[in-house]
């Protein structure tokens, strides 16, 4: 036979709910469905066996249990209403727990976990494909007002270019690929143009605009230079305003940069122009941007002439003297002081040496204290009328000075220098002619009396010249917690361990 499939069902048999019999009546009635034949079969009285309740998981038992009662008690049709009640129940629980295993199956977490996560995964590849097509407009929409920048620059109205001006100032903040471009398109004799022109707005925007455009690129610095950026500018400008002054220096400190490339500057005749801005403007930023520019002009050594020419080394000396600017102006001085015309217009000049020795107490400025050791050396080099000079100014104790607290090259420079004024002692105190002092046998009396007193003599004058000096460096240095070291020092120390 055919597969079978049963469902047993047990009620109340209609018959004998209207009985008025009061034993129990348990009726079964089983429905066998097969592919080819339905039955309806009904047992009575029969007990159910084990087979009854093991039937297939398809199928669907239901037991009922009937405690029958009269027919016209309304209680026992309550009751049994109620019993039917609960068994459905109970079915309907079993079935929503099943329901519930099987929706919350491991196999199936697993897979609504695969699915969110490939849906991520394709949330993301369409916000990546989103913002590159938002990139691409961005691109396309920059190349559009670049094209109408470039143009209204070219062949737009004063206003107009002022305008694309600013707007190729902030492009070329960008990056320096933007900058090379926008060279590339023939807009640097445009903005050199606006720089000088006599206008102020129309000089700040061009100025601005130059500054970030030569800013990291010598091919830049090289094309503004050959558009005639230098030539162009006027010895001196009525300047409007502090920040006008400060992007002109700006500018000609950048292009300053060329003389040691590959690209030389052809003329120097801005060199007035910085010297105007240096002495006019307030600004230490803008005075330290001349400074650069100047310093960087000296590195060249056939610059010094026009330099020098231009009445530079009085205004140097005076900017070494505030501890702000003072070492690009000392750098600047060491490097036209190698020049015969350099030296001779530094050793001229009424400041020196007593500028250069009052740099030398400034402890907190290493770097300082060096470079103006380093002039002093050079000025003193075969020079006696100026080793005399800077003796009388008092140099030797504050040469001392920088020997005990200065930097190793600082010492190093001082001590240098301190051997040439002990060598140029010595030579003075040598033979020469003239009277000369009666000369006594070594063994007699009188030279070994006159000797003793002459040690005597020479230890006294050099505790005191030292206890002087020393003085002198604690006062300067007003550091308390040294000075008994340095006495100490003092007092052990003899004659023979002076540098000079």
């Amino acid at each position: 036979m055919g597969q079978h499939y049963f469902l047993h069902v047990l009620c109340a048999s209609p018959l004998f709910l209207s009985s008025r019999s009061s034993s129990n009546t348990l009726v079964y009635f089983s429905l066998s469905v097969s592919k080819s034949e339905t039955e309806t079969k009904l047992y009575k009285n029969q007990t159910p066996n084990a087979h009854f309740f093991q039937t297939s998981p398809s199928c669907f038992v239901f037991s009922f249990l009937l405690n029958m009662s009269t027919p016209s008690s309304s209680s026992s049709i309550w009751v049994l209403s109620n019993i039917k009640l609960q068994f459905f129940a109970r079915i309907r629980r079993f079935l929503q727990s099943k329901a519930t295993r099987k929706r919350f199956d491991p196999s199936d977490r697993f897979d609504v976990a695969k699915g969110s996560g490939e849906h991520k995964k394709a949330e993301n590849i369409e916000t990546v494909q989103v913002m590159q097509k938002t990139e691409e407009e961005e691109e396309e929409v920059s190349a559009i007002m670049f094209q109408r920048t470039v143009k209204m620059l070219h062949f737009g109205s004063w206003a107009e270019k002022e305008v694309a001006a600013k707007e190729i100032e902030k492009l070329a903040k960008e990056d320096v690929k933007v900058r090379k471009l926008i060279t590339e398109l023939g807009v640097v004799p445009v903005l050199v143009s606006m720089a000088a022109s006599p206008v102020a707005s129309r000089r700040r925007a061009g100025l601005t605009a130059l500054v970030h455009l030569a800013d990291g690129t010598y091919t830049n610095k090289a094309l503004i230079v050959e558009a005639g950026i230098l030539s162009k500018l006027p010895n001196t400008i009525d300047l409007v305003d502090e920040s006008t002054t400060c992007k002109l220096a700006e500018l000609l400190l950048s292009l300053s940069s060329l003389v040691n490339t590959q690209f030389p500057l052809a003329s120097l005749d801005f060199i007035p122009l910085l010297r105007h801005i240096f002495e006019t403007d307030t600004c230490f930023d803008t005075k330290q941007s001349c400074l650069s520019a100047l310093y960087n002009l000296s590195t060249v050594l056939e610059n010094a002439s026009a330099m020098v020419s231009s009445g530079l080394v009085p205004i140097l000396l005076e900017a070494s003297s505030l501890k702000e600017i003072s070492e690009k102006a000392l750098a600047t001085l060491g490097n036209l002081s190698v020049t015969l015309m350099g030296k001779k217009a530094i050793e001229n000049s009424t400041m020196v040496p007593e500028t250069f020795i009052d740099i030398l107490s400034w402890e907190d400025k290493p770097k300082c204290q060096e470079l103006s050791v380093y002039i002093l050396m050079i000025l003193a080099h075969q020079s006696s009328l100026q080793r005399k000079k800077m003796a009388q100014a008092g140099i030797v104790p504050v040469l001392l000075e920088v020997v005990l607290l200065g930097s190793p090259l600082a010492q190093k420079r001082a001590m240098k220098l301190l051997q040439w004024f002990k060598d140029e002692r010595q030579t003075k105190m040598g033979p020469h002619s003239g009277p000369q002092t009666p000369r006594f046998a070594m063994g007699s009396p009188l030279n070994q009396r006159e000797a003793k007193e002459g040690k005597k003599m020479m230890k006294s004058l050099v505790k005191q010249s030292l206890h002087r000096n020393m003085q002198i460096i604690t006062h300067r240095a007003n550091a308390a917690g040294e000075s008994s070291k340095l006495k100490s020092l003092i007092i052990s120390t003899s004659s023979k361990s002076l540098p000079y």
